[in-house]
């Protein structure tokens, strides 16, 4: 009998990633054989996106580089259809608050309707990240607020370039 691997969907728009994101991803790892972080062509809730769906995949490929069980990938489909495209039995999400708990009770219970057998797992954010938001970030960098400690360095100065435009 062969053992299967267990396989974890992070979904996200990821725009961008925050060091919060990469404590949940790499949190994830620890716990599954393999964590498939998707990342989201066009969001619908948040709308359009600073960054295109290529460059938010290489700022996490390049965070993860050294998690040898994450991969990331982009879709455009529903959530509970890339997970098992990629043979995951859980969608896990962090929660920091109230607030992300209502949004996600409710995606949970569309999800469960449309795949009763993928279960949504929830990881509590680290309490250094329990602020962190990628909107936070965005308007921390319009504004020339400090970012380096709340992303990557590739992200912070992609971030510095690409709002200094607007």
């Amino acid at each position: 009998m062969s053992a299967r691997r267990s396989v974890a969907l992070c979904p996200g728009s990821y725009d961008p990633v925050t060091n919060g994101h990469l404590d949940i991803i790499g949190r994830a790892a620890a716990l599954w054989d393999e964590v498939v972080v998707g990342v989201v062509n066009h969001p619908v809730r948040k709308g359009a996106t600073l960054f295109d769906v290529k460059e938010r995949i290489a700022f996490i490929e390049e965070a993860t580089a050294e998690l040898p069980n994450v991969r990331v990938e982009g879709f455009s489909t529903l959530v509970v259809e890339l997970a098992r495209a990629v043979g995951a039995r859980a969608i896990v999400k962090g929660l920091r608050a109230i607030s992300d708990f209502e949004y996600e009770l409710e995606m949970n219970q569309l999800n469960r309707q449309q795949a009763p057998d993928i279960e949504s797992v929830y990881l509590m954010a680290s309490p250094r990240y329990s602020f962190l938001s990628s909107s936070g970030v965005k308007e921390l960098a319009i504004f020339g607020g400090v970012i380096d400690s709340l992303v990557p360095a590739t992200v912070a100065r992609r971030l510095r370039e690409e709002l200094a435009r607007s």
